[in-house]
C-alpha cells in the first residue's frame, strides 16, 4: 500500500487518511478566501478513507473533518466542529497558534477552520541519491537551534535570520568550519505548537520539542519548506558538515486530556495514543500524552518521516528525544521491539546515525548503555561526573578518568564506546552559567522559578550571577577553559551546544525552552573572544590527532595512567578523596593528557618530558609541544 496523505495524479490529488474508529471523513478543501468545500470520504476495510479529487493539484490547502464516538474518558475524541491536520502533511501555510477553543468539548466550542494552518498539496521533489553520513563518530556534534543561532547574528541579513537558509550563509559555515563540526544537530524543526499555559504568561516555546506534524517543516522557521532544508543540507555538505535532525515520537502537541484536538487524536486517538487499562492516557513523557510506538500504523508513520528527510533533504541522521519511548514494550523497555529492529533493518535508514536520549520518566525509563551497537547515546553520567570534579567533590577522579576514556563501564564491548560526550544541552545551565550560578533562575518562565532541574552540579566562584570583579571572572574563564579541554581530550563522540564555545549565558535559566528572546538568542556581538580562541585552538587539536577521535576502549597497550610524578596510579590513589591529578598517556599516538584538578599549578612528568600545567587546568602533549 502506498503511503497515506495527499497524492498528486493525472487530473487531480488523491487523499487517504487512517481512522479506523470513525464514522465519517470529510476531506475540506479551502480558497483564497478561506471558503470551505467539504468531500465525503470512503472507507476501505484497513480503516483508511480516501477520495480523489479532480481539478486540483499542488498548492491546494485542505484540513479533514472527523465524527465518531465521543468518548474522552474511553480514549475517543471525535469531533465534526474540530479541523484536523492530515498527519502526513508534508507542508503547512501557517504555524500553528494555541487558541482554548481548540480544546473546547464537543458541542461546547466553535468551528475551529478560521484557527487552524491548512495543509498544502506538495508534488514531492526527486529523491535524492542516498549518500553515506558524512559525520563519522568520534567527531564533533554542534546543537543548535535554528532561531536563537540566528537571529542576531550580525553578518545575516535581517530577512534571512531566524531561518533554516540562515545556515547555509558563508559566515555560519565559517564559523563551523573554525569548530571542525561533523555534523550539526537541529532542534526540533517540525511544526510544533505552544503549551497551552504560555501564551497568558506571554511566552512562546522556542524550543520545539511539541510537534504536530512529523512531516511538515514549522513555517516560522523554513519558509521556504522542504526546498529550503535540502538547499541548506547541500550548502553544509558541502562545507564537509553533516546534519541530524532532533526528533519527537515519544508525544504530539494535543497534550493531556485538557489539551487541543489538532490532528491524530481527531481521527485515531484509541490507536495513536498508549492509554491506561481506565482509559486514561499514559504520561511517561511529562507532556501529558505517549505515543504508542508498538502499534504498526505509528511505525509505519515515524518510518515514513524519517526516510522522508533523508531522501528529501539528505541529512546524516537523527536525534531522538526521550528514546527510550521507541523500545516501550508493555512489560518495559526492549532494544529489540518492533520499531528499533525496524530502523535497523530498513534500506534507507539503517546506515544513518541513530542517537539515542536513552531515558524516558516512565518505570524503567533510564536505558543508557542498552540500545545496541548501532546507536550513539547521550550519556548524562559523562556530564554529571565531569562536573562533579571540576566543581571540586572530593573522590571523584576514578570517576573523571573512566568518562575521559570513554565510559567503558557503560559501553563495554567491541564496538567501542558509543558515548556521546557532553557537558552542556539544550536543557539545563549553558557553560558558562555552569560556573556562574549555584541555583536555578527561571523566574522568567512564570513558575516561580520551580521548573527545571533543582540540583545542576554547578558553582559559582563565589558571587551568584553577574559579576565585574576581575578575579571571579578570571576564576569562571579558567573553569570554562578546563571544561572545554576536558569535553575536546575525551574519547568518543563530544556534542557542544552553540554558544558554549564563547561563553553564552542564559541569564542562570535552566530551562529556557519558553525564552524565544534574548534570553536564548546568541548574542554574536558579546562572544568572550578568549574562551572561542581556546574552542578553536581545542578543535584544531581534535582534528589533528586521530588518537582523540578514536571510538575503540582504550587498552593497556593503548592507553595507561600515571601520577602527576610518572608513577602508575594505584587502587588507593584512584579511591583517595583528595586526588586531583592524573595524566592519561596514549603511546601509540605520542599524547600525553594532563589534569590538574588541584588549585596549585603542578609539573607532570611524562614519556615525551615534563609539562607545567596551572591550578584547575588541562594540559596535554601532542606534537607540537605542550599547551595548556
Amino acid at each position: 500500500m502506498r503511503r497515506p496523505g495527499p497524492a498528486v495524479e493525472p487530473g487531480g490529488v488523491r487523499f487517504t487518511v487512517r481512522a479506523p474508529d470513525a464514522s465519517a471523513l470529510w476531506l475540506c478543501l479551502f480558497d483564497a478566501l478561506d471558503r470551505e468545500e467539504r468531500w465525503p470520504m470512503a472507507r476501505a476495510e484497513d480503516g483508511h478513507w480516501s477520495v480523489f479529487v479532480p481539478g486540483i493539484g499542488a498548492g491546494a490547502r485542505y484540513g479533514l473533518r472527523a465524527d465518531g464516538p465521543y468518548d474522552p474518558g474511553g480514549g475517543s475524541w471525535f469531533d465534526p466542529d474540530k479541523l484536523l491536520l492530515d498527519p502526513y502533511a508534508t507542508a503547512l501555510d501557517r504555524a500553528l497558534a494555541y487558541d482554548p477553543a481548540l480544546a473546547a468539548m464537543r458541542g461546547q466550542g466553535p468551528d475551529t477552520a478560521p484557527l487552524m494552518p491548512k495543509g498544502v498539496v506538495e508534488a514531492p521533489c526527486d529523491p535524492l541519491p542516498l549518500q553515506p553520513p558524512l559525520f563519522v563518530p568520534g567527531a564533533l556534534i554542534y546543537e543548535l537551534q535554528v532561531r536563537a543561532f540566528t537571529m542576531l547574528h550580525p553578518d545575516i541579513p535581517k530577512g534571512q535570520r531566524g531561518t533554516i537558509a540562515a545556515l547555509a550563509h558563508p559566515a555560519v559555515i565559517a564559523h563551523l568550519k573554525a569548530l571542525h563540526v561533523g555534523a550539526v544537530e537541529l532542534m526540533p524543526i517540525n511544526a510544533w505548537i505552544d503549551e497551552r499555559h504560555l501564551g497568558p504568561l506571554g511566552l512562546h516555546n522556542g524550543w520545539g520539542y511539541n510537534p504536530v506534524s512529523w512531516f511538515a517543516l514549522d513555517p516560522r522557521i523554513a519558509p521556504g519548506g522542504m526546498a529550503e532544508l535540502r538547499d541548506t543540507v547541500a550548502a553544509l555538505r558541502a562545507a564537509g558538515i553533516g546534519v541530524i535532525l532532533d526528533m519527537v515520537y515519544n508525544h504530539n502537541g494535543e497534550g493531556d486530556a485538557m489539551g487541543p484536538t489538532l490532528s491524530l487524536r481527531g481521527l485515531d486517538a484509541r490507536g495513536s495514543f498508549r492509554h491506561a487499562a481506565d482509559g486514561t492516557l499514559i504520561n511517561d513523557t511529562g507532556t501529558g500524552n505517549g505515543i504508542d510506538c508498538n502499534r504498526p500504523a505509528n511505525r509505519r508513520m515515524i518510518l515514513d518521516s524519517l526516510r522522508w528527510f533523508i531522501e528529501q533533504a539528505g541529512v546524516d541522521g537523527f536525534r531522538f528525544d526521550l528514546a527510550t519511548a521507541l523500545g516501550r514494550m508493555p512489560d518495559g523497555f526492549d532494544p529489540r521491539a518492533p520499531l528499533l529492529a525496524e530502523i535497523g533493518a530498513d534500506p534507507v535508514l539503517r546506515d544513518r546515525i541513530m542517537i539515542a536520549e536513552p531515558w524516558d520518566i516512565g518505570p524503567g525509563g533510564y536505558q543508557l548503555g542498552r540500545f545496541g551497537d548501532r546507536w550513539l547515546e547521550w550519556n548524562d553520567r559523562y556530564r554529571d561526573d565531569m562536573r562533579r570534579f571540576w566543581r571540586g567533590d572530593p573522590g571523584t577522579l576514578g570517576r573523571f578518568a573512566t568518562r575521559l576514556a570513554g565510559s567503558s563501564d557503560i559501553f563495554g564491548g567491541e564496538a567501542g564506546t558509543r558515548s556521546v560526550n557532553f557537558l552542556a544541552a539544550h536543557d539545563g545551565f549553558t557553560l558558562a552559567d555552569l560556573v556562574a550560578h549555584e541555583a536555578r533562575h527561571n523566574h522568567a518562565n512564570g513558575e516561580d522559578n520551580r521548573d527545571g532541574h533543582g540540583e545542576n552540579l554547578s558553582w559559582n566562584n563565589g558571587v551568584e550571577g553577574a559579576s565585574d570583579d576581575p578575579d571571579v571572572v578570571a576564576a569562571r574563564r579558567r573553569d570554562v577553559r578546563a571544561l572545554l579541554a576536558t569535553l575536546f581530550l575525551s574519547r568518543g563522540t563530544i556534542m557542544l551546544t552553540a554558544g558554549d564555545e564563547f561563553g553564552r549565558s542564559q541569564r542562570g535559566n535552566n530551562n529556557a525552552y519558553a525564552q524565544d528572546n534574548a534570553i536564548t538568542w546568541l548574542d554574536w556581538a558579546a562572544r568572550d573572544e578568549e574562551i572561542e580562541a581556546c574552542a578553536v585552538m581545542l578543535a584544531a587539536l581534535r582534528a589533528r590527532v586521530a588518537a582523540l577521535r578514536d571510538t575503540a576502549l582504550l587498552t593497556p597497550d593503548t592507553g595507561c595512567w600515571s601520577d602527576e610524578g610518572g608513577a602508575p596510579m594505584t587502587p588507593e590513589r584512584w579511591e583517595a578523596a583528595d586526588a586531583r591529578r592524573v595524566a592519561l598517556c596514549l603511546p601509540q599516538a605520542a599524547v600525553a593528557i594532563c589534569v590538574n584538578g588541584a588549585d596549585e599549578p603542578c609539573v607532570f612528568k611524562t614519556a615525551w618530558g615534563d609539562i607545567g600545567v596551572a591550578g584547575r587546568a588541562v594540559g596535554w602533549i601532542a606534537h607540537p609541544p605542550a599547551r595548556s
